[in-house]
């Protein structure tokens, strides 16, 4: 591939090994000024590990050779105290989970304002004028005084891009920057994005948002199985994509599905009537009756802030309801109640490997290895990610072993938060597809709640639409 060495970085014949071989080979591309780079590709083909490899901040045994020249400096030549002198100054990373970019210590509003304080040099009383428009912009004003596990995934992910974009670095690395956002708020971000272009910032997007990477323009590689298969104008690539699986990759978005049928639900698994919840003075939702049976999904679409993972939270018994009643079939243990939470690394010690959890949880409960081995092929995992620790896995690789986690206790009713949306739509397609079949296999019950509409609507068997205000269905 002809990649222009003028522009501000070049990342040239750039291979990333771990301790069982390589898992990126010899990725070359550039980004300069107007012209961003966004990497498309399924999860764990190694978009994220070459945003780190520029960052400087491999996971632990896995080392980068080959070169990365920014302003005329090889990064990866550069000592490593002298590579984390540039972070949040000259190369901020706005990472995939916002669990990661926040601290659960600090509210919100704070934790903006420390970066114009400390990084910016600005004085406190800027620094919290600054901070304020910061979330503005991102639509969290109101989430200023709120800390992180008070408010959504999708909030979170916001609260990150406010914290990125106060930074202010040259180069801005976003990694899955919209996951779990709805519709206008991924458009919101993405434009946010395209004025930091505008504005003379470098770019480098990870995604798996189609939509995203049309939005951004500039330049498009497409990545597979740790290579660059396809790489050039964002308009060309996408309007006449040459690699077969460029061409799989855009076919899978959710919009080109076909709607499947559905078998008349079994008994009711759990129901609902008079659901309220509020938060100080705001109602976020009342009067909310809803009804879960054996055998269908029943999705829940909306803004977010409006509600949806508090409902199903409701239904678990993992959070309290400030008015109405819920009723769970009673003959059902309560470890068949399960969820898949929007961030996977909740569901997982950090510091455990991924197949000491998953035996350690089927030895307590008397579940066969053989089972997870086959559920493991039939979710595209290698078994070789097993012995890996949560942290050393791409986040739609992780999220596929918490759906295998969850479903290992054999649930009756599984509420599934925003369960696809790590996913590229290539994994998100097998994974619903799996779960469909698991669906007509066993009857399991699902609530599913999600952003994405064109899902919820191809295989949904009722769909309820939270409205932003107070969170009553449309």
């Amino acid at each position: 591939m002809n990649i222009q060495m003028m522009n501000d970085i070049a990342v040239h014949d750039l291979s990333i090994h771990a301790k069982d071989g390589p898992i990126v080979m010899d990725v070359s591309l550039a980004l300069g000024k107007g012209r961003p780079l966004t990497l498309l590709g399924e999860s764990g083909s190694g978009k994220s590990l070459v945003a780190q490899a520029i960052m400087g901040n491999l996971p632990a045994g896995v080392h980068a050779t080959g070169g990365v020249i920014f302003k005329g400096v090889d990064l990866l030549a550069e000592a490593a105290g002298e590579r984390r002198k540039r972070w949040g100054r000259s190369i901020g990373l706005l990472p995939q989970e916002p669990w990661l970019a926040l601290d659960p210590t600090m509210r919100v509003g704070p934790q903006v304002a420390e970066v114009h304080r400390y990084v910016k040099d600005k004085t406190a009383s800027d620094s919290v004028v600054a901070a304020k428009q910061n979330l503005a912009e991102v639509s969290l004003s109101a989430a200023e005084a709120l800390y992180p596990f008070q408010i959504s995934g999708g909030m979170g992910q916001r609260a990150a891009i406010a914290m990125a974009h106060a930074a202010g670095t040259e180069l801005l690395i976003a990694d899955e920057p919209t996951k779990g956002l709805d519709a206008a708020l991924r458009d919101s971000v993405t434009a946010r994005l395209s004025r930091e272009v505008e504005a003379g910032r470098l770019l480098l997007t990870i995604t798996h948002d189609v939509a995203v990477a049309r939005a951004l323009g500039g330049t498009i590689g497409v990545m597979l199985d740790g290579r660059l298969v396809e790489y050039g104008p964002a308009e060309a690539l996408l309007a006449e994509p040459q690699h077969a699986y460029t061409k799989t990759l855009l076919a899978a978005e959710p919009s080109q599905w076909g709607r499947k049928t559905r078998a008349t639900p079994g008994t009711t698994v759990v129901t609902a009537q008079g659901l309220e919840k509020r938060y100080g003075d705001r109602v976020l939702f009342s009067g909310f009756d809803i009804e879960v049976a054996a055998g269908e999904i029943v999705s829940i679409v909306g803004p977010s802030g409006c509600g949806k993972t508090t409902i199903g939270n409701i239904l678990l018994g993992l959070t309290k309801p400030d008015a109405g009643e819920v009723v769970r079939e009673g003959e059902l243990s309560p470890l068949r109640f399960q969820k898949l939470y929007q961030d996977p690394p909740a569901a997982f010690a950090p510091h455990q490997t991924i197949r000491k959890g998953l035996k350690d949880l089927a030895r307590l409960h008397g579940k066969d290895w053989s089972g997870i081995e086959a559920s493991c092929r039939r979710l595209r995992l290698q078994d070789v990610l097993l012995d890996r620790l949560p942290g050393q896995v791409s986040g739609g690789e992780l999220q596929r072993f918490a759906l295998l986690r969850a479903l290992l206790l054999d649930p009756a009713f599984l509420f599934a938060d925003e369960a696809t949306s790590r996913l590229d739509p290539v994994s998100q397609q097998d994974v619903v597809t799996f779960l469909l079949e698991l669906v007509e296999e066993t009857g399991l019950a699902v609530l599913l709640v999600t952003h994405d509409r064109d899902l919820a609507e191809k295989v949904s068997t009722r769909l309820i639409e939270l409205e932003g205000a107070d969170g009553r269905a449309a």
